[in-house]
């Protein structure tokens, strides 16, 4: 387990733990039901609590830093086909609850729609809660939604892209402060409204770990503003080498802007992981995920994402879409730990990794896999005493 004390005898807050780690290692949890394959490819993955607990416990055991799952709001069938592909659907922020009973040092994110009729009172209590639950383990990915359908299911007409944002900004300015301030909180702001407001307990250290995904500039300004995590996309697609093409002049940009506003973020991205012990076998199963893809749910999958008015995702094709992730490794132990390493060099702080068949991937994954990430300097045990 993770030594978290520091030099002088103070205990670390389990994000800055995470950051004394060469890549940080998250875990995207299968919370919905065929992850992020439309295909129908022998596998056990299931998107059932007791499944993601089973996940996110073995993720603990392994030395993983984070887990956290998507948001969604899906009608009947979801994106359809034969295999209704991801019509089953549980809430992050519920499941991060039962989760924090159940470890003691993994991060728990959990992903909030924060424009569907949240109030910023809401979800600073539910964040404080949690924290409190989980001892400060508790994050936020706040997400502001582009669906048309989904905003439609809340009653809400959909928002412009960037006027999101700005409404994003009041909304966690106020839950920052209701986390922060000691005192009976009034604001009368342009979208929300309080009088008298106040949060106890706290949570721990005042904050809460705050992550968001985005690659516009006005997403990418909130981002920098009030995210510690900031989840990047690859500009080119899925593809690797073009990703490491791509992603260091995206990182820099990132990390610029927020040293500009003296703050100090990570970037994090999401490879879709397929290791076998050979070559062969790996590249076997990414063709068996696409020779089994239900053709109704891929297509459907594919455009929901190329036909929004975000700007993440849009390079990605949609065979790279049928197979899932942002980015693709496949191949051998080595061979993942190499692709590792270039993200490393192309600017990326952290992968969040997900599975095709999540339970038996994740084990092979810590069995052969992170070995190799120690030998090659890309995990610690002991990050503080390396640090020394």
């Amino acid at each position: 387990m993770l030594d978290t004390m520091s030099d002088n005898g103070s205990r670390l807050s389990p994000i800055e733990a995470a950051k004394l780690q060469p890549l940080m290692l998250g875990l995207f949890l299968p919370i919905q039901s065929g992850a992020w394959s439309p295909s129908t490819a022998p596998r056990g993955t299931s998107w059932t609590f007791d499944y993601n607990a089973r996940c996110t416990v073995m993720a603990e055991k392994l030395g993983f830093d984070l887990v956290f799952g998507l948001a969604q709001w899906m009608g009947k069938g979801g994106y359809g086909g034969e295999m209704k592909f991801r019509e089953m659907a549980t809430d992050p922020l519920l499941i991060t609850a039962g989760l924090a009973a159940l470890t003691k040092r993994i991060l728990l994110v959990s992903t909030v729609h924060i424009l569907y009729g949240w109030h910023p009172l809401h979800l600073a209590k539910f964040g404080a809660t949690l924290s409190e639950m989980s001892g400060g383990r508790w994050g936020l990915n706040m997400v502001t939604g582009y669906k048309r359908s989904e905003f439609e299911m809340f009653g809400l007409e959909p928002i412009e892209h960037d006027h999101r944002y700005v409404m994003a900004d009041e909304f966690v300015t106020m839950m920052k402060r209701l986390w922060s301030e000691d005192e009976n909180l009034t604001i009368d702001g342009r979208f929300w409204k309080t009088r008298g407001a106040f949060v106890a307990p706290k949570p721990v250290g005042n904050k809460c770990l705050l992550v968001n995904a985005s690659s516009s500039g006005a997403g990418l300004a909130y981002a920098v503003k009030h995210s510690d995590l900031i989840f990047v996309t690859s500009p080119a697609g899925a593809n690797l080498d073009r990703a490491c093409e791509a992603l260091p002049t995206h990182n820099a940009a990132i990390k610029a802007s927020a040293a500009e506003q003296g703050r100090d973020v990570r970037t994090i991205i999401n490879p879709h992981v397929i290791c076998r012990e050979t070559e062969a076998e790996a590249w076997a199963q990414y063709d068996a995920i696409l020779r089994h893809q239900d053709p109704v749910a891929a297509e459907n999958f594919y455009r929901t994402f190329v036909g929004g008015d975000q700007t993440s995702w849009k390079a990605a094709t949609r065979e790279q879409w049928t197979i899932g992730g942002n980015v693709h490794i496949v191949g051998t132990p080595a061979q993942v730990v190499e692709g590792f390493q270039r993200l490393k060099l192309a600017g990326c702080d952290g992968v969040q990794v997900n599975f095709y068949d999540f339970l038996p991937d994740l084990e092979f994954f810590g069995a052969r896999v992170l070995p190799l990430m120690r030998e090659a300097g890309l995990r610690l045990d002991h990050p503080l005493a390396a640090a020394a």
